[in-house]
């Protein structure tokens, strides 16, 4: 390899799932990464949708992936209702 070239390795990104009764489908968005939003029929396809915006997001608008902010958790917040 030449040593301008630099090796890419495959990165886990986390994405924030919902399932959308209404329509049936599951809605995934990558926070960090404006775009990075798909959905799918079945879980499968919905990761499937999400590697190929994923892609095109950091192609696009050039992205660096050590840029992207780290998955830190979720928190349940009780409101009023």
């Amino acid at each position: 390899m030449p040593a301008d070239e630099v090796m890419r390795l495959p990165r886990t990104l986390t994405a924030y799932v919902t399932y959308d009764p209404d329509t049936r489908l599951y809605v995934g968005i990558v926070p960090g990464i404006p775009g990075a939003h798909s959905q799918g029929e079945t879980l499968d396809e919905l990761n499937e949708n999400l590697r190929e915006v994923l892609a095109l997001c950091v192609e696009e608008l050039g992205i660096d992936l050590d840029d992207v902010p780290a998955f830190a958790g979720l928190q349940q917040v009780e409101v009023p209702g």
